[in-house]
């Protein structure tokens, strides 16, 4: 499927592992020149190269992109012109709620809130002069049924995710469209923490905690990156205009809702 994207150019932050590093792959596949960033540069640099012999146009920033300098240098070697920001960002440790103190809590405040608003700050405009801009948001399955030990960044994302909801609304117009993607377990470094978590709060094994989790998805199976990636890159179409202020929740059924 075509998706419209040829010689776009994409942010994607926090991209050298996991959902980040998917979603840069799919769209460099759809024909994007793709901007990768993380904090690690040897990994970084490692899933720069894998695209760059898969065909594609890449470049990277290392850093923590809630450093200010990392944001400005992003937009910069986008030449200015960012068609497509995917905001996204390491969650805040497991932990009980009250081992929370204010430094941690304004910490991941910064990290699940602030810096996505600050970027879609610096990109929004020229989007709407452009005429199109497609913004994801990757935040978290907890964003709809929070999760013990997952309560920073339950409220971070959810704050992301009701102030960008409004913005959204404010730049349908110029085909600018703002969407966030919920990942459920997906099969990525992150998974292994959640699954020592829980392991230490039951008192069980991991490879039991492990079980468990799988238990409880209907799909009966973990998550793979790329069908996070392939949905990151739909919703970046260029016929997804009509899509905007959207949750897209990606668990294998295990939310029981039906909103």
């Amino acid at each position: 499927m075509d998706l419209g994207l040829t010689n776009r150019t994409a942010i994607i932050c926090a991209s050298s592992h996991g959902l980040g590093r998917a979603c840069a792959t799919a769209l460099a596949r759809a024909g994007c020149t793709v901007i990768l960033n993380g904090r690690d540069s040897a990994a970084l640099e490692e899933t720069a190269a894998a695209l760059r012999n898969d065909g594609a146009t890449v470049r990277t920033i290392a850093g923590d992109v809630g450093d200010e300098r990392v944001q400005t240098a992003l937009i910069d070697v986008a030449d200015g012109q960012v068609d497509i920001l995917v905001n996204n960002n390491g969650g805040p440790p497991l932990r009980d709620f009250r081992a929370l103190d204010g430094d941690a809590i304004h910490a991941g405040v910064d990290a699940n809130m602030v810096t996505p608003i600050r970027l879609v700050q610096k990109v929004i405009d020229g989007m709407i002069d452009r005429r199109f801009g497609r913004i994801v948001c990757i935040t978290s399955g907890s964003v709809k049924a929070p999760v013990p030990g997952l309560d920073l960044s339950s409220g971070a994302r959810i704050g992301l995710t009701g102030f960008l909801a409004g913005v959204a609304r404010q730049v349908a117009h110029a085909n600018v469209t703002i969407n966030f993607l919920l990942p459920g377990l997906f099969d990525t470094r992150r998974l292994a923490g959640v699954h020592a978590f829980n392991a230490e709060k039951n008192g069980v094994s991991v490879e039991e905690a492990a079980a468990a989790a799988l238990d409880r998805i209907p799909a009966r199976r973990f998550g793979e990156p790329t069908e996070f990636g392939d949905a990151c890159a739909f919703l970046c179409a260029a016929s997804s205009g009509f899509i905007t202020g959207q949750s897209l929740l990606i668990d294998g059924g295990a939310y029981p809702g039906v909103l």
